[in-house]
């Protein structure tokens, strides 16, 4: 294994981090136009909280997935051909999420309206849980053949490991989307996120109890990375139950949104880390797919590189002073124009 193959592993693995810290929120406040606001303004202040930022959130998906195309492309034709309708709901999710951001502000109805806002929570829902069922998936053990070729039936793809993953990488994003609301919108809703919290900490907490057994019995990670995996699902545990503490007991804002970020970024940690050095679980282990043999070539993996550091640098920081520059409260009462 070359020293930039291991680079781009790691890379595409802090892209998935990232997408998830950034993005998460974003689907948390989605599912919240269902199960948090109770009148138009509060859908408003909702909408109004990641309105500037949520499509650019999206694209560390599109350049995680880019970023596998070029510099893996064995591990992106086996992975998109293997999960190809998972990863269709996924697509078709984002486009209607997009769109119905957009179409709810010039509907001639109030019914029309709300109907577009109750596809934000559904596809807000959706696309979390099925990107947790891919990603617990790909730890689980597929059937592959000896080409690289991923054919697996229904019971392949929805297993308990896979169920549970996609059900709490949802559940974290929608606790990470409330820590989010009580940062950036003012009012009722802040305080029934509150209250969501106080129920919904203990149920996560819960939740990634059972993940971890489920790792065991679903992947090698105890049997092959059992220090890291252990270090990592607890520093999980800390960080969700330092965030239930510091939410609810010393009523602080910023630093709960930080844990449950962190909390996303941690599972995709800890499932990178269990990969490694492969790249897709076989269920023969002589057919697991590997960084090695699904890598570019040297001078691909160099282009892109180049590339990276020089566009990556500026995309930050636009990205950050764009949050800077929308960083004042809302108020959900009041419709901010």
């Amino acid at each position: 294994m070359t020293t930039l193959e291991l680079v781009w592993f790691i890379l595409i693995g802090v892209l998935w981090a990232g997408f998830l810290f950034l993005e998460g929120f974003d689907f948390g406040i989605g599912m919240q136009f269902a199960f948090n606001a109770r009148d138009d303004k509060d859908r408003e202040a909702l909408y109004q909280a990641i309105g500037p930022n949520w499509d650019a959130n999206e694209v560390w998906l599109i350049t995680a997935g880019g970023a596998t195309f070029a510099a893996f492309p064995g591990w992106y034709a086996s992975l998109f051909s293997g999960f190809y309708l998972m990863l269709f709901i996924v697509l078709l999710s984002l486009i209607y999420r997009g769109v119905s951001f957009e179409f709810r502000e010039h509907m001639p109805t109030i019914q029309a309206t709300h109907l577009w806002e109750r596809l934000i929570a559904l596809t807000s829902f959706l696309v979390p849980f099925f990107l947790g069922m891919i990603l617990t998936a790909t730890v689980s053990g597929m059937p592959i053949d000896a080409h690289g070729d991923l054919s697996a039936r229904f019971f392949d793809y929805v297993t308990p490991m896979t169920l549970v993953g996609g059900v709490a990488v949802a559940l974290m994003s929608y606790v990470h989307g409330l820590n989010y609301t009580r940062l950036r919108i003012e009012g009722k809703i802040q305080q029934r996120a509150l209250t969501q919290l106080r129920y919904l900490y203990p149920v996560l907490l819960a939740g990634e109890v059972v993940f971890a057994v489920l790792l065991f019995f679903y992947t090698d990670f105890y049997q092959t990375k059992a220090m890291w995996t252990i270090i990592i699902l607890a520093f999980i545990v800390l960080i969700t139950v330092s965030g239930w503490y510091i939410a609810l007991k010393k009523q602080h804002e910023i630093i709960p949104f930080i844990l449950s970020g962190l909390s996303l970024a941690s599972v995709v940690t800890l499932l990178f880390v269990g990969l490694f050095p492969r790249v897709i679980v076989a269920n023969n282990p002589i057919h697991n797919l590997t960084i090695v043999s699904t890598a570019s070539s040297a001078y691909t993996l160099k282009l892109m590189t180049i590339v990276v550091l020089t566009a990556l640098p500026i995309t930050l920081v636009y990205q950050i002073w764009s949050f800077w520059v929308f960083r004042k409260r809302i108020i959900s009462h009041k419709v901010v124009e």
